[in-house]
């Protein structure tokens, strides 16, 4: 596309020239959680890339997630997933998705559920081992208003960009909260029950549209994506591309985490990772104390730890140290920090208040804060 079309494509859009893309990490450039893959089975979902969360069923198909240095022209990461054991015999509520959930307060002024409704078009590059008709869906949280969508790949093991325009749904309630306000999600493989008629709104759950390629059908099929964005209009623009350190704050609305070996944050080459520092009570071998955290979450969150003896508990009295034998989150943990609860395994404890400071001391240790949706 030459400048003056993209130009025109932006006007014709009505669309800003910048922030319009609804999607976190379409690029696929965050990973806090890991890059290598992750077997997606039975009844699970599961994060892999950030925002984007994978799901299997209660089935035999099986399929790994991972972040791909495959990439189209000015992309450096993409999406990728590879069927493990095939499902040729898909349950008729049996669905398969790679999905993207987009927080309410960021898309009501689409004003879904009202006359006001407004038309928004979905762009991304995908490439598939498979060519055919694929489907995915965009829905609401209730699950109870569905647009089925289709696409279609034309050549295997090739780039290709695809575009999907949506009208705006004027039924149902759209939550406009920190809650799920839509579901985008791009189908691995669904039922019977679970397929719709793909470019209209249906008062009911679809997960992908009929006559829709399964790939979990096929052992060995790969499919990979990246590049996603969902903007406001009837036009699809240029990948508005976003800078790693912006995107990766977006997604530490949502989740957060601390590693010695994250190299995302430039921890690697440091000697411990700093989690907390604080107050101990004397006599005290369990004590609240406050985690920062880099970026407001989305509600309050949950925490857990690989490991509590990955964390050691440092009191400059005496000296005094120890690992932890058990770590958890306190009931007054907010949006902005975390109140922990750090029992140390130690069999005394300082004799009078002091300084504390926590720290992960073991190169395999996290801790993970999580407000998903």
């Amino acid at each position: 596309m030459s400048k003056a079309a993209e130009l025109a494509a932006l006007i014709g859009s009505q669309s800003a020239l910048s922030n319009r893309n609804l999607i976190i990490n379409g690029a696929m450039q965050v990973a806090q959680r890991g890059t290598s893959a992750v077997t997606i089975n039975s009844g699970s979902a599961t994060y892999r890339l950030d925002r984007f969360y994978a799901s299997g069923a209660s089935s035999a198909g099986v399929y790994t997630v991972e972040q791909s240095t495959d990439a189209p022209a000015n992309f450096k990461n993409s999406l990728k997933v590879t069927v493990t054991t095939a499902d040729s015999s898909i349950g008729s509520t049996t669905n398969y998705r790679v999905q993207q959930s987009l927080e309410g307060q960021n898309i009501s002024h689409l004003n879904y559920g009202s006359s006001d409704a407004q038309t928004v078009t979905l762009s991304f590059y995908v490439k598939s081992s498979l060519t055919g008709t694929f489907g995915g869906k965009l829905g609401n949280s209730a699950r109870d208003r569905s647009h089925p969508f289709t696409y279609t790949i034309s050549s295997a093991n090739t780039w290709e960009r695809k575009t999907v325009t949506i009208a705006g749904d004027t039924s149902g309630t759209w939550l406009d909260t920190n809650g799920t306000g839509i579901e985008l999600a791009w189908s691995m493989g669904a039922g019977s029950s679970r397929l719709g008629t793909a470019g209209a709104w249906a008062g009911t759950r679809y997960d992908g549209a009929s006559g829709q390629t399964n790939i979990i059908a096929t052992n060995s099929a790969t499919w990979l994506i990246t590049g996603v964005q969902l903007e406001l209009g009837e036009q699809a623009t240029p990948f508005e591309h976003r800078s790693f350190h912006d995107e990766l704050r977006r997604c530490k609305r949502y989740f957060e985490r601390f590693a010695k070996t994250f190299t995302g944050v430039g921890q690697a080459s440091e000697a411990n990772c700093g989690l907390w520092s604080g107050m101990s009570r004397s006599g005290n071998s369990g004590n609240n104390q406050g985690v920062m955290t880099y970026q407001t979450k989305r509600t309050n969150p949950s925490i857990s730890v690989s490991s509590a003896a990955h964390i050691n508990g440092v009191f400059p009295i005496s000296p005094f140290a120890a690992s932890l034998s058990s770590f958890g989150i306190d009931g007054n943990a907010g949006i902005d920090n975390c109140f922990v609860n750090a029992a140390n395994n130690a069999s005394s404890a300082p004799s009078s208040d002091c300084g504390s400071s926590g720290v992960m001391g073991n190169s395999s240790g996290t801790l993970d804060i999580d407000a998903e949706l």
